[in-house]
């Protein structure tokens, strides 16, 4: 599993390192206006809860990336931390970024060799049972069924809900 502590900013904003802060801005911006608080209403329930977390987490991101400074500063402490690892992680996912593949239960999102990532809906219920807690943020490796690159594939405890649209 990846350390929920070391979050993708990258991931987070569904961007790339090599991105340029122009691009990273206008992915803020599509991804602050889709979970702002005021555009989801004032309604109490799991999905804005839900919504106004990945706010806070998308705009803590870009707070982070949009200045040379801190983003050098995160940059460097990625590639340390890459170092250090015993597998290739190649990115973090949301598990509501990847596609919903109804017959077979599956989630999935494709790999840049032409192969893809895969985890069931079973899977990811089993995770999401082992502590219990709701709330907070689960993740886990998966590696693609072609090369040697795996993702860090992450979500919250009320994922059921937003595959649902409840």
């Amino acid at each position: 599993m990846c350390a929920a502590e070391q979050t993708d900013l990258y991931a987070v904003l569904g961007a790339h390192p090599s991105d340029s802060v122009q691009q990273l801005r206008r992915r803020y911006q599509q991804l602050a206006l889709q979970f702002h608080p005021d555009r989801v209403g004032g309604q109490r329930s799991s999905t804005a809860e839900s919504a106004l977390s990945r706010f806070l987490e998308v705009d803590a991101a870009w707070k982070i990336l949009s200045d040379q400074n801190t983003r050098r500063e995160y940059d460097s402490q990625r590639r340390a931390e890459a170092l250090k690892q015993d597998w290739p992680v190649d990115y973090t996912v949301h598990l509501e970024d990847m596609s919903f593949d109804p017959d077979d239960r599956m989630f999935v999102c494709d790999c840049r060799c032409g192969g893809g990532f895969s985890i069931s809906e079973q899977e990811v219920e089993e995770t999401q049972q082992e502590d219990g807690k709701e709330g907070t943020r689960r993740s886990v490796l998966v590696c693609c069924d072609t090369c040697s690159l795996s993702v860090c594939v992450t979500w919250t405890s009320n994922w059921k809900a937003q595959l649902h649209g409840t």
